[in-house]
């Protein structure tokens, strides 16, 4: 019997090395969020999360534990942290449910491959980031077909009908 072969994109894990995990392809989207609620929760300016299909994202040392936490809509999120260190690895939010993983960028190896296409929110972005990087700009949320490309929409689509 032969071994399948599967694609993979990019690896991740969480800090203490408990979990890994495996993109099997490039995000959909990647989104640099920089509204107070992200800023809090990661303890930094901003969150970067990949968007990808949950199907493409697999675990393959260690288990995850799923923690909720409440967002501004109200819908809130499940997030899926390393049992031992905690670390958030991706979360799932209530518009996609579990169908669309939002990756945390910084736990991928190398976090260089998913740079943001678009920054978010940033009518609460701290003063002293500067976006210098030509990536579009929201003051708040958007609307996918102004800025995703077509391929990426059609993926989303599918991921969330299936």
């Amino acid at each position: 019997m032969t071994d399948l072969i599967h694609n993979v994109f990019a690896q991740g894990q969480c800090t203490c090395g408990n979990v890994h995990y495996e993109l099997a392809q490039e995000p959909m989207f990647v989104h640099c969020c920089h509204c107070s609620w992200c800023q809090r929760e990661s303890g930094s300016a901003f969150a970067l999360n990949a968007l990808i299909e949950s199907t493409q994202l697999r675990v393959t040392q260690g288990d995850v534990e799923m923690t909720k936490l409440p967002t501004a809509s109200g819908g809130g999120q499940d997030v899926a942290r390393c049992p031992l260190c905690k670390v958030a690895l991706w979360s799932h939010y209530a518009g996609a449910h579990d169908k669309v993983a939002f990756v945390r960028v910084g736990t991928l190896s190398p976090p260089a491959l998913c740079p943001p296409d678009v920054h978010i929110y940033t009518s609460t972005k701290l003063p002293w980031v500067s976006l210098t990087d030509g990536k579009p700009i929201m003051d708040a949320f958007y609307r996918f077909s102004e800025l995703w490309p077509a391929a990426s929409i059609e993926r989303y689509k599918a991921a969330v009908k299936g």
